[in-house]
């Protein structure tokens, strides 16, 4: 029964008793505006429920449409074994006065149960509950069932009312609709997440299977000119192999990076010996392009306290990025790094912050306005088939986690300009020094 058609009824109970039920009433529907749990709110419309109905016990079974089965969702009562009722008890339509409500969509008040032969008395011998009075409401969500509650033993050794009767048929009507809007919201999320990883895993079995191919030709000419003693092509087809082993590497590195939560290991650092061992490694992508690199550290006059590794990874993919965009032949790249003072309110024994900022500038195309909002999102690629999309979420997490934002805009070459800014507060843990 809709919670409308029982507004008029309302009006011909003893007003101690509506107000009780007024009380609940209003408690649940607020319930359902700010609990976003489906399984709290349920907890907590049982427990209004059990209230409002005056019950020593208050059950939820929903329907398993596949195998037309009832199974307890919630269970509750100052006694039994309510977690043995959930895991164990599994009820068909037609069994049990709860089944029976179910397949008839009827409500059922039986005030004895030991004089109904519909009573299932299996789920009293393994939750080690003495079931006396039962009132059984189907949850029905337009004409669809969705499941059945129960208040069972209605204190006082007395029979559940036709106010009772009628309590928990409004509060059946609001827990079928919130039991189906969740389960909309879920399988929404659901098939949303499977599109997301099927299109990942699509594009990353796409770069790997690239990868694959170029290490599988270089490993096939080797194996041919080794037995023919080729000196030359195997000085060749070395260097192609040994890039694609790093490729491979540095991808399961992002990979392993984006995919958990990792506190910043700070260390005392000197940042030209960082970025110089970025741009080392960084080398060969570079010689390959022909593209020109600057790297200017003056801006930094002391060491600076950052996870090491960390950044080492940021600062690599965003170079990588750059060398890939910029013109081969003509590209160039700027790497700048530079302390900044913040300015905050002057309080005791507390000294002024800086920010330690990274840019990476290049002359290549740019990011598209339309897209800037977009290229930090893991899997997103301005690359098509040549990249994972994984490097700018890896790095942007990775100054996330130490409290500072990543940004991209124009460089005065025209191209892209990725500007990474880390708080330098002062900490109270130890250093490592790793200089």
């Amino acid at each position: 029964m809709r919670i409308d058609d029982n507004i008029a009824w309302l009006s011909n109970i003893p007003p101690e008793e509506m107000r009780r039920i007024v009380d609940a009433l209003y408690r649940v529907h607020h319930l359902i505006a700010v609990i976003t749990d489906l399984d709290t709110l349920l907890e907590r419309i049982m427990e209004e429920s059990k209230r409002a109905a005056n019950a020593e016990a208050c059950s939820l079974m929903l329907y398993d449409k596949r195998s037309r089965e009832l199974y307890f969702q919630v269970a509750q009562g100052e006694s039994g074994d309510q977690q043995a009722l959930k895991r164990e008890v599994r009820l068909q339509l037609g069994q049990g006065i709860g089944g029976t409500a179910a397949a008839q969509r009827e409500t059922i008040n039986v005030e004895d149960v030991t004089q109904d032969k519909r009573f299932y008395k299996e789920a009293d011998e393994v939750s080690h509950f003495a079931t006396r009075s039962i009132l059984a409401v189907p949850l029905l969500d337009r004409d669809s069932l969705v499941g059945v509650v129960e208040l069972v033993n209605k204190i006082g050794d007395t029979a559940f009312t036709d106010a009772d009767l009628r309590v928990m048929e409004m509060f059946s009507a609001l827990a079928a609709t919130s039991i189906t809007n969740a389960r909309l919201i879920e399988e929404s999320l659901r098939t949303e997440r499977m599109a997301a990883i099927g299109q990942a895993v699509a594009g990353l079995s796409h770069h790997i299977k690239n990868i694959i191919t170029g290490m599988s030709g270089s490993a096939e000419l080797i194996d041919q000119r080794l037995r023919e003693d080729d000196v030359e092509v195997l000085q060749r087809c070395w260097p192609i192999l040994k890039r694609s082993t790093e490729r491979i590497s540095s991808f399961v590195q992002d990979m392993l990076s984006f995919s958990k939560p990792r506190e910043p290991l700070y260390a005392v650092c000197e940042v030209r010996a960082l970025l110089d061992d970025v741009t080392e490694t960084f080398w060969g992508l570079l010689s390959q392009r022909n593209v020109k690199l600057d790297v200017d550290t003056e801006g930094v006059s002391q060491p600076v306290e950052v996870d090491r590794e960390g950044i080492f990874r940021a600062v690599l993919n965003l170079l990588t990025n750059a060398a890939e965009a910029a013109p081969p032949e003509t590209g160039h790249i700027r790497l700048t790094a530079r302390l900044e003072p913040v300015v905050i309110p002057a309080k005791a024994g507390i000294q002024p912050e800086q920010n330690l900022i990274i840019e990476v500038a290049d002359n290549g195309p740019g990011v598209p306005e339309d897209k800037r909002h977009l290229i930090f999102e893991p899997f997103f690629s301005t690359k098509g088939s040549q990249g994972t999309g994984l490097g700018l979420s890896v790095s942007e997490k990775t100054v996330r986690e130490h409290g500072g934002e990543i940004t991209v805009g124009r460089s005065p070459e025209g191209g892209a300009l990725f500007c990474i800014v880390i708080p330098q507060a002062r900490r109270k843990t130890d250093r490592i020094n790793c200089a």
